[in-house]
């Protein structure tokens, strides 16, 4: 007997309304995932018995870091040739193209601001709690890819493919936002747990390394089942940047701490 997949046919509308305005289910998830971002900040800081308005800043450094990190690295590092010739375009974010490898490198640098600025303490401190944050964002971000119908798999023929009927085409395609999304939302639980069920926090760069592993670890396996790549052949893009951030996360893992002076 011959067994027929039983392929998962995505029919959703990526617009959740269209008039008066039309809104995305893609912005909704960036909204929430800065909106949880913040209330998982605000119990770090009342744990630590911090200052809670370091949250309300946080957030202001890392919206506009992240989301001008990430447009600028999708405008340079995936689409630059169409770009430089439609310089105003770099500032249409409606019609898409944000790079999560971008938002990392627009975080950090909104993270060393807000370490001078705010907290007056080691930039791997704020880094090491606002990742679990980010763990979360980017499980959320993924989300918002799969209902905008991005990123679209390779061809499959496995029974949980999934059937884009907003997409290109209607082939069978590996969900790989969901792949993707699965690895983040358990690099999320692993780091908040890490957080307060251990003394990691108080060994400056280890739970920022152990992000770095898993989110760009994650990002490189996952590179192998979408569709459009920006090379034919060997690494693409995506893996290309994820390389750096693992090579980081191990370094931070691996080295010991350094000696208290006496």
């Amino acid at each position: 007997m011959n067994l027929i997949p039983t392929f998962i046919h995505w029919t959703i509308n990526p617009e959740i309304i269209q008039n008066p305005i039309a809104i995305r289910y893609y912005g909704l998830f960036w909204a929430l995932s800065f909106i949880f971002g913040y209330y998982i900040l605000k119990r770090i800081l009342t744990h630590e018995k911090l200052p809670i308005e370091w949250a309300d800043k946080a957030l202001i450094y890392m919206m506009v870091g992240a989301i001008l990190g990430a447009r600028l690295g999708h405008v340079f590092f995936y689409d630059w040739e169409y770009y430089s010739q439609n310089l105003l375009s770099i500032f249409n974010l409606r019609e898409g193209g944000l790079a999560s490898h971008g938002g990392a490198a627009g975080s950090l640098i909104a993270l060393w601001i807000f370490s001078r600025k705010v907290t007056k303490k080691p930039i791997l401190w704020a880094i090491d709690r606002v990742v679990i944050t980010v763990a979360l964002a980017a499980f959320l971000i993924r989300i918002g890819n799969l209902f905008n119908h991005e990123l679209e798999g390779t061809t499959t023929s496995v029974a949980w493919a999934f059937i884009f009927h907003h997409g290109e085409d209607l082939q069978p395609r590996h969900p790989v936002v969901l792949y993707e999304a699965l690895f983040y939302i358990a690099t999320f639980v692993l780091l908040y747990l890490l957080y307060f069920k251990t003394d990691l926090k108080n060994k400056a760069g280890k739970l920022t390394g152990i992000f770095f592993i898993c989110v760009f670890g994650a990002r490189i396996f996952c590179e192998q089942f979408k569709a459009h790549l920006v090379y034919e052949a060997g690494l693409d893009m995506g893996q290309l940047l994820s390389i750096p951030f693992v090579l980081a996360g191990l370094f931070l893992v691996l080295r010991k701490p350094p000696k208290k002076q006496a």
